[in-house]
C-alpha cells in the first residue's frame, strides 16, 4: 500500500513493465562489462565506501531501486546491514539469484513504508530519475521520516535540464519511461527542504557511456 503522503505515479505500471523487459539484457551487461558496478568506477566506489563507513553497525540500510542488487551486495560485503527493493519483479529475481546472501523485495520508491526513524541509511543510486518532478520531493520526505538521527542518504542521478522520453532500452528492447534530469542545485534545495543536511557532492562529467551525473550525500542531524 502506498503511503498517503506519496502520490503513485501515473506511469508506474508502464515503467515496471519496461524494466522487466530490459532486466535480462541489463544484468548481462553488468555481469560482463562491469557497467553499473561501483567497483569499476574509482570515484563512485570512493563515495560508496564513505557512505558504508558512516552507516555500518548503526542499523539497517535500504537500497531503493536496487536493480540486480550489485550495490546492495557490495554494502553487505562492507559490513552494512543492507537490503534492497526494486519496482521490477524480474530485477529482483536476478538480485536474489546473483546475491542469495542478501535480502530483496519488490516495491516502488513510492510504496515502501519503513518504520519512522528505523534506518541508518537510504540509497537512491541512479534509481529515482523516473519519478515525476512533483513526486520526488515526497519520496525524499519519506526517506527523512525513515532515517534515525545521524542517518545518511546517498543519491545519484542524471544532470541536465528537461525530461527525456526513452523508447529503447538495453539491447534495443522497446521501453517507455521518462528520465527526469535535474541540476545539482535543485536537488540540494529539495534535500534540504526534506529536512536533511547536505554534506557532500560529487559531479561527474559526461563520458562515452553516459551524460553528466551527480552524487549527493546528506545527513539527518536530529
Amino acid at each position: 500500500m502506498s503511503s498517503p503522503s506519496v502520490r503513485r505515479p501515473a506511469d508506474l505500471d508502464v515503467v515496471r513493465d519496461s524494466y522487466d523487459r530490459v532486466a535480462d539484457n541489463y544484468v548481462e551487461m553488468v555481469t560482463t562489462t562491469g557497467v553499473g558496478d561501483v567497483r569499476t568506477h574509482p570515484w563512485l566506489k570512493a563515495a560508496m565506501d564513505v557512505f558504508a563507513d558512516a552507516v555500518a553497525g548503526r542499523g539497517p540500510v535500504l537500497d531503493v531501486g536496487c536493480g540486480p542488487g550489485t550495490v546492495t551486495s557490495y554494502l553487505v560485503e562492507r559490513g552494512v546491514d543492507a537490503s534492497g527493493v526494486d519496482l521490477s519483479p524480474r530485477m529482483i529475481e536476478h538480485a536474489r539469484r546473483l546475491h542469495p546472501h542478501c535480502r530483496f523485495d519488490v516495491a516502488s520508491a513510492t510504496e515502501i513504508e519503513p518504520a519512522e526513524s528505523s534506518l541508518a541509511g537510504v540509497l537512491g543510486w541512479w534509481s529515482l530519475f523516473n519519478l515525476p518532478r512533483d513526486v520526488l520531493p515526497q519520496v525524499l520526505a519519506s526517506f527523512t521520516r525513515a532515517l534515525a538521527p545521524g542517518g545518511q542518504l546517498i543519491i545519484a542521478t542524471h544532470v541536465g535540464d528537461g525530461d527525456l522520453a526513452r523508447t529503447e532500452g538495453y539491447g534495443g528492447v522497446p521501453v517507455s519511461w521518462t528520465t527526469h534530469r535535474w541540476q545539482p542545485e535543485e536537488l540540494v534545495t529539495m534535500i534540504t527542504e526534506a529536512g536533511l543536511r547536505p554534506v557532500a557532492e560529487l559531479r561527474l562529467p559526461a563520458d562515452g557511456q553516459a551524460g553528466p551525473g551527480v552524487v549527493l550525500v546528506a545527513r539527518l542531524d536530529h
